[in-house]
């Protein structure tokens, strides 16, 4: 059985401890990590040295800046480590990976809120020229994200589709490290965070989170439309916990459909 430990637990948390409770094979929880146990919701609570001691696996649910700083101990100790605030690996990844090397242990990224990185992966094995992305939430949806506090925006003035943010993948992850994580994602798979941009715009009165891909390269043309039903929390949509459930299900699987 695969002992996986979960740092956070927020929605994507508390979803995937649920789901390992309630039963995917070869998998079973060692415990939960946050900083107040009262917030463990009826898991078993342990200290970070705890979890990581007793986990095959430790999945982040957490945050960019909650990553950087276990990480490192948790690669070092030969675990597993599963990502969901992928924007928090890019400066560090190649850095990480060398530890993870090391302590023969691996770190893995679900496709969270998009579909496609299959195919971004297979046409990076020739030549891609152009991976674009564009994003739209509703104005809560940004709510709190660095970029709309240093540029003052008023999220609650916006009346009609606006364009709030365009730039790369290694900037729209500074900006709004909670929003976009897909396109680090998106990033890993293809070409790397500075080739990768993106368009973020604010939608009043839009009920889903859609994220539209468009990759070119010597392969054809990849275009990809996604619209997640937002979770509990309006930043994150539902296929962003359920792909990481996905993933886990994968690891204990006979048969393994997708890249």
């Amino acid at each position: 059985m695969l002992q996986v430990g979960i740092v956070g637990m927020g929605v994507i948390g508390t979803h995937i401890a649920r789901a390992i409770t309630a039963g995917i094979p070869g998998v079973t929880l060692a415990g939960v990590h946050v900083r107040d146990p009262a917030k463990a919701k009826g898991f078993p609570a342990l200290s970070l040295l705890d979890l990581i001691e007793r986990s095959d696996l430790v999945v982040e649910a957490a945050t960019q800046a909650a990553l950087r700083e276990f990480a490192p101990a948790v690669l070092a100790a030969g675990k597993h480590l599963l990502v969901l605030s992928v924007g928090g690996l890019l400066g560090v990844l190649d850095e990480w990976t060398r530890l993870a090397e090391k302590h023969g242990c691996r770190i893995l990224v679900p496709s969270g809120a998009i579909a496609g990185l299959d195919g971004v992966k297979g046409a990076r094995e020739g030549a891609i020229t152009q991976v674009t992305m564009e994003s739209r939430k509703p104005p809560r949806g940004l709510a709190g994200a660095p970029y709309i506090v240093e540029k003052g925006i008023d999220l609650e003035a916006i009346a009609e589709e606006t364009l709030i943010f365009e730039g790369t993948a290694t900037d729209a992850c500074r900006a709004f490290p909670a929003n976009v994580n897909v396109v680090a994602a998106l990033a890993l798979a293809g070409v790397g965070a500075e080739r990768t941009r993106i368009k973020v715009f604010a939608v009043p009165g839009l009920a889903r989170n859609t994220h539209r891909i468009m990759v070119e390269g010597e392969f054809g043309r990849l275009a990809i439309q996604v619209e997640n039903v937002p979770s509990e929390n309006p930043r994150t949509g539902k296929l962003s916990y359920l792909s990481a459930i996905a993933l886990l299900r994968d690891l204990g699987a006979t048969v393994r459909v997708g890249t």
